[in-house]
């Protein structure tokens, strides 16, 4: 796994910020339920995505050493008033471009408390550019509109993050729902099909008892899904059902569903 560059990520959260900006900007219904969160309306998303990337500025600008609540997140509360569309994008640009700010200024090594162990600007960075992504395609389906393919270099490292990411809370919440991801012997490979050789997107998951791995590369595995790349990624993020037009499962389809059911933060 090679890392894209610091600057890529800072450009990508600019980029992806003006793509999730840019549902607002066609009268998009704020109070629509987001399909892949239903427990929110858009605009509570954009709140939330908003308050994120504040959060991130915070803890990057002051090279924090340890986490700061919410509430003491200057801005982070968003606009007094629900409904305004307009004031809600002012809010959410102001907010991107202090946090790509802040990224610039600190650099990948800069110091910044962060929940994954990794005190660094760098994984801010990082994590804020899938945030934006992932966040954007929900946005695109509370909107009903289309949600245009990811680069490839992006969407890739996005799926190696997650990975990371489940990895990562398997081990520090071992009483979590990713404790189920456990099944010696079985495996998952995920295979794009509209990259080029040199991206090598396809990867080959294990999970054993003592946690899961993986790598890069084409593997005969239990189960398998395989379409277009970001589509692939959507999907196991569980922002597109795996049986949506374009994908493929083949294989042990109950093991793919264990893993999007329980790869989870929580």
């Amino acid at each position: 796994m090679t890392l894209l560059a610091h600057d890529r990520y800072c450009d990508e959260t600019a980029h992806q910020a003006g793509r999730f900006r840019s549902v607002l900007s066609t009268g998009a219904d704020l109070s629509a339920t987001v399909p892949t969160c239903p427990d929110w309306t858009l605009e509570d998303l954009v709140r939330h995505v908003g308050r994120a990337l504040r959060w991130t500025e915070l803890l990057v600008r002051t090279r924090a050493e340890e986490d700061v609540p919410i509430d003491r997140v200057p801005g982070a509360a968003g606009p007094g008033t629900r409904g305004d569309a307009a004031a809600l994008d002012a809010w959410l640009a102001e907010s991107a471009a202090t946090v790509v700010q802040a990224l610039r200024e600190a650099g990948p090594d800069g110091r910044a408390w962060s929940w994954s162990g990794d005190h660094t600007a760098g994984f801010w960075a990082r994590r804020m550019t899938h945030e934006l992504v992932v966040h954007g395609a929900d946005a695109a389906l509370a909107a009903d509109r289309p949600f245009e393919a990811v680069a490839a270099e992006v969407a890739a490292d996005a799926i190696d993050e997650w990975l990371d990411i489940v990895r990562f809370v398997q081990r520090v919440l071992p009483d979590g729902p990713a404790k189920a991801l456990r099944a010696p012997g079985r495996s998952i490979h995920l295979h794009a099909t509209d990259t080029t050789a040199d991206l090598d997107a396809e990867w080959f998951i294990e999970l054993p008892e003592d946690g899961v791995t993986w790598r890069r590369g084409h593997e005969k595995a239990t189960v398998a899904l395989r379409g277009p790349l970001t589509d692939v990624l959507l999907a196991f993020y569980r922002r597109l059902p795996p049986d949506a037009p374009g994908l493929q499962v083949s294989g042990d389809r109950e093991l793919l569903e264990l893993w999007l059911e329980k790869a989870t933060f929580g």
